[in-house]
């Protein structure tokens, strides 16, 4: 049994999860959970045992000082509440950490421990992945569950993706046998330029969950920082003839492929945001769907080829998971 002490009593909570390492392309998910935990000031009321679930050659604890006491900080995953106002009040339970080394079936039955005992009404997890997407269109976030019902009433795909998985794929599957709802939005993050961060990808998340669970989220300089790191990869990409062609077949590859979704249904989906986000009373920070941080750069690639390799696809790369 998991004690909870000094946790109130939620409401209508959801829970958002998002682990570093292979599932973070860009470290995009990871960040938006951070941005949660940031712009709603997450309070953490537990921690996983790193002992339990971390080899510490792969994922080394850090040495820091503080007053002139030296500490360390082990590598674990982390769980916080957010308290979310407003006319529709829901508070968040939010779980950020490192992919597991180990163990991960006690890992996820730790984590759905918590969720039993916080009353948690749905689990969403979010990923990145690398794909074939040109940075310049809209970053496509995938809405993934196995759960068939779930699937029809909330508008997500019922995932059909066989292969190797990581944790979010894991945990998903543990959610959906301890009949706990749950969904997986994944992120296609550009391969060429996959260095994080990713405000745009981050971004594209965040707005993807607002969408899903019906709850505003202050976005602050995310925007901002989206447009920056696209006007960084924009330059960066225009110095060399090679990359920016290789931009340029991605970009109608893309407009060719989602040329018949452009459907009425998206528009309104999207004037429905705009709608919302235009509330004089609501905070500043807006919905965008492009732009960036600055700091990011195009892979080198090895062996002098200035064209960016296809790497392999990762598990959700034809947007199943």
């Amino acid at each position: 049994m998991i004690e909870l002490e000094g946790v109130p009593e939620l409401v209508d909570p959801v829970m958002v999860a998002a682990f570093e390492g292979w599932n973070d392309a860009g470290d995009a998910a990871s960040t938006a959970v951070a941005h949660l935990d940031k712009e709603w000031k997450g309070e953490v009321f537990a921690a996983l045992d790193a002992e339990d679930y971390y080899d510490f050659q792969v994922n080394r604890p850090t040495v820091w000082l503080e007053d002139g006491v030296r500490k360390v900080t082990w590598p674990t995953t982390r769980l916080s509440v957010v308290r979310v106002g407003g006319d529709k009040p829901r508070d968040l339970v939010l779980v950020r950490g490192i992919e597991p080394s180990m163990r991960w079936r006690s890992f996820c039955n730790e984590i759905l421990g918590f969720a039993h005992e916080l009353g948690v009404e749905l689990v969403v997890i979010l990923g990145a992945l690398l794909g074939d997407t040109p940075h310049t269109r809209p970053v496509p976030v995938s809405g993934v569950t196995s759960d068939a019902d779930l699937a029809t009433r909330m508008d997500l795909e019922e995932t059909k993706y066989e292969g190797p998985t990581g944790i979010v794929g894991i945990l998903q599957e543990a959610c959906t046998h301890a009949g706990v709802p749950a969904v997986s939005l994944w992120a296609a993050v550009p391969h060429y330029v996959s260095q994080p961060p990713n405000p745009k990808a981050t971004l594209a998340l965040l707005n993807r969950l607002e969408d899903l669970i019906d709850l505003r989220i202050p976005l602050g300089e995310l925007p901002e920082d989206a447009r920056a790191w696209q006007v960084g990869v924009d330059q960066l990409a225009a110095e060399d003839s090679e990359v920016a062609e290789y931009v340029q077949s991605l970009e109608e590859a893309r407009d060719t492929a989602e040329l018949p979704e452009a459907t009425g249904e998206a528009i309104a989906r999207e004037f429905e945001r705009y709608l919302r986000r235009r509330d004089p009373g609501a905070p500043p920070g807006g919905h965008a769907t492009d732009g960036g941080d600055g700091s990011s750069y195009l892979r080198d690639n090895p062996g002098g080829r200035t064209r960016p390799p296809k790497p392999p696809r990762p598990e959700g790369d034809d947007g199943d998971e």
